[in-house]
């Protein structure tokens, strides 16, 4: 008889940006059982159609559940922009009633009103997330008197995932994509973080935005968006292990995923390969 708390809460990113959504979620709720599955080897998914993204965040979300994940965090933008709405409608019922997939863009569009004085807020995303208006959208549904201005930066993953944050060379790019986001709009006083890469940049964007402009990081905001859920979901919450476990697995080559997930969450990491 299967232990009816033996599931596991999924964490989905097509690269490694969703490890800091991860660290955040973890820190704030050490007690439950995680899996985290990067499809780190057709990463990233940030230039490719709508339909590749959906496909390829649907064979990630039903290996989760085969796994035992009763709740899938999409810990991507692209992939909650451009996959999750479709997955929600279309695929949830047949995979079991208990099946559930959340994203990063509305616990974060629900908030942002508290963090502009101006209403003028920037963003910073990949392509995909930044020609997807879904943020556009999602704000003007929670506050439609806020001014968004956006900025894609696809030069920012390569810099991260190749271990360059640190180096003076990251500098260039992340003052260029400053200096355009400033020249859309100076009355920004906020700037939401729209791909969960970028908090290893947090530091450079820091120094080339003026002192006033808060920078908004998604790993807190969703964590207590997933804090929040599984209060208000008695059932799922429940059937949850409560072990304080992680298990890491990547579609990528396993000593690459290691060190550079290592990088992300400041502790060794030992992943196992997995085909979607």
């Amino acid at each position: 008889m299967d232990n009816p708390a033996s599931g596991k809460i999924g964490i989905f990113d097509s690269g490694y940006g969703g490890l800091t959504i991860l660290d955040s979620i973890r820190a704030l709720l050490p007690k439950y059982d995680y899996i985290y599955l990067g499809d780190n080897a057709r990463s990233p998914y940030g230039t490719r159609s709508f339909e590749v993204v959906y496909d390829f965040t649907l064979q990630g979300v039903k290996k989760l559940y085969s796994m035992g994940c009763k709740l899938t965090i999409l810990a991507c933008n692209t992939a909650s922009a451009k996959a999750l709405r479709s997955i929600q409608q279309n695929d949830l019922q047949n995979m079991g009633p208990q099946a559930k997939v959340l994203g990063v863009i509305r616990p974060t569009t629900e908030i942002i009103g508290r963090y502009t004085v101006s209403r003028h807020v920037g963003l910073f995303g990949t392509v995909g997330t930044v020609q997807s208006r879904s943020y556009d959208l999602e704000i003007a549904k929670f506050f439609p008197d806020i001014q968004l201005s956006s900025v894609a930066c696809p030069l920012w993953v390569p810099l991260i995932e190749n271990g360059e944050a640190g180096s003076p060379g990251a500098d260039y790019f992340v003052k260029k994509y400053c200096d355009e986001l400033l020249s859309k709009d100076s009355g920004i006083d906020c700037v939401i973080l729209a791909c969960t890469h970028y908090p290893l940049l947090e530091n450079k964007i820091r120094k080339y935005l003026p002192e006033h402009i808060r920078i908004l990081s998604q790993g807190p905001v969703v964590a207590a968006a997933l804090q929040n859920y599984l209060v208000r979901h008695k059932q799922i919450e429940e059937s949850i292990g409560k072990n304080g476990t992680c298990r890491f697995y990547t579609t990528e080559q396993v000593p690459k995923f290691n060190d550079s997930a290592s990088i992300f969450l400041k502790e060794p990491v030992e992943a196992i390969h997995i085909r979607l």
